[in-house]
C-alpha cells in the first residue's frame, strides 16, 4: 500500500506518487523527527510522569490517526488483525516507549539516544533466530553502526544510572521485537488503521498500567505542554505512520537504520539548542555511522536484485 495525500491539500503538499521517493521521505520523517524526540521527552517530563506521558502521548495520537483513517473509509480489520495491531503496539509503544521515558528520568537524552541505536543488532540477531539468513555484509553494517556509537558516547558525560540505562536497553530489545511483529504478523492493510490500532491500543496500555502505578499529573507549564504536543502530533502520528511504511516496504535493517541516524541527530539539537559541546568524536562517529546505513542499504539492494 502507498502513502496517498488527502484530497483536500493543495498540489505543493501532496506526497510523492512514486515507491523510491515515499520509501526517501519516510526514512526522512523517521530519521529527524525521532531524532528530535528525545529532546522532547526530556522537555515534556517536566509536567508529565514518564509511563503516563508515554501513554497519552500515544493513545491521543492512536485516536487521531484513527479519526482520520474513517474520514478514508477503510477496509475494516478482521478480529485477528486487530489483536496482531495490539500485540505489536505493546512491543512499540506500550513497552518500549514506555520504558524510554521510564529510564530518561534519570539517563541523559544524548545517552539515551546511543542506548537506543543498539536496536539494529537486536533486531538482527531476532531475525536471524527467527530463520531469515543473514548475510556477513549485514553483519558488517550492523557491527560498523555499533562501533560509531562506541565513538559517539565515548567521553559522554551526562547523567545516569543503572536503572535507568537497563530499563532503556529492555526497550530497545522490546521495539526489536515488536519491529519482528510486525513484519510477520497479518495487520490491517490500510497503514492508517494499522497505526492507529497499534499506538492507540498500546498507548491505553501503557496509561492504565501509569495510573495503576499511582503515577498522576504534575504541575503544567508551556514548554512541557508544548513539547508533550510535538510528541503526539509529530513524534507519534506522523513518524508511527512513516515507520509501519517502511516496515511494510523495506527490510528490518533498513527501517531500524534510524536508530543510528536518531543519536546524531539528537546530539546535534543538543548543540545546536542547549550549547552543547561538538567533539570530533561527534564528527567521526557520525561519518561512520553514515557509512553504516549506506551499506545497509548497499546489502538490501543486492539482496532485492539477486532475489
Amino acid at each position: 500500500m502507498s502513502l496517498q495525500s488527502p484530497d483536500f491539500l493543495p498540489d505543493w503538499l501532496r506526497l510523492p506518487r512514486s515507491r523510491n521517493s515515499q520509501i526517501a521521505l519516510a526514512l526522512a520523517v523517521v530519521y529527524f523527527v525521532w531524532g528530535s524526540t528525545y529532546l522532547g521527552v526530556h522537555v515534556a517530563l517536566g509536567s508529565f510522569p514518564p509511563l503516563l506521558m508515554s501513554g497519552l502521548r500515544n493513545l491521543f495520537a492512536g485516536l487521531g490517526l484513527f479519526a482520520f483513517a474513517v474520514r478514508r473509509k477503510p477496509v475494516w480489520p478482521s478480529a485477528a488483525e486487530v489483536r496482531n495491531a495490539g500485540l505489536v503496539g505493546t512491543m512499540l509503544v506500550g513497552l518500549s516507549s514506555g520504558m524510554l521515558a521510564y529510564g530518561m528520568r534519570t539517563v541523559g537524552t544524548g545517552t539515551a539516544a546511543v542506548m537506543v541505536a543498539t536496536v539494529p543488532l537486536f533486531a538482527t540477531v531476532i531475525a536471524a533466530l527467527a530463520g531469515r539468513k543473514i548475510g556477513r555484509g549485514e553483519w558488517v553494517a550492523v557491527g560498523l553502526g555499533l562501533v560509531g556509537i562506541a565513538i559517539l558516547s565515548h567521553g559522554d558525560n551526562t547523567p545516569g544510572s543503572a536503572g535507568g540505562s537497563l530499563a532503556i536497553l529492555c526497550g530497545a530489545l522490546f521495539w526489536a521485537g515488536g519491529a519482528q511483529l510486525a513484519a510477520q504478523l497479518k495487520l490491517p492493510s490500510d497503514l492508517f488503521l494499522s497505526t492507529a490500532l497499534q499506538i492507540g491500543l498500546g498507548g491505553a496500555m501503557s496509561t492504565v498500567l501509569a495510573l495503576i502505578s499511582g503515577e498522576r499529573m504534575l504541575e503544567l507549564h508551556f514548554l512541557p505542554v508544548l513539547a508533550f504536543l510535538y510528541l503526539v502530533l509529530i513524534g507519534s502520528m506522523a513518524a508511527y505512520v512513516a515507520y509501519g511504511f517502511l516496515i511494510r516496504h523495506t527490510s528490518p535493517m533498513i527501517a531500524s537504520s534510524c536508530m543510528y541516524v536518531n543519536p546524531v541527530v539528537a546530539v546535534a539539537l543538543g548543540a545546536l539548542l542547549l550549547g552543547e559541546e561538538v567533539t570530533r568524536y561527534t564528527v567521526v562517529a557520525t561519518l561512520v555511522i553514515l557509512l553504516s546505513v549506506g551499506l545497509s542499504f548497499w546489502f538490501d539492494y543486492r539482496k532485492k536484485g539477486s532475489a
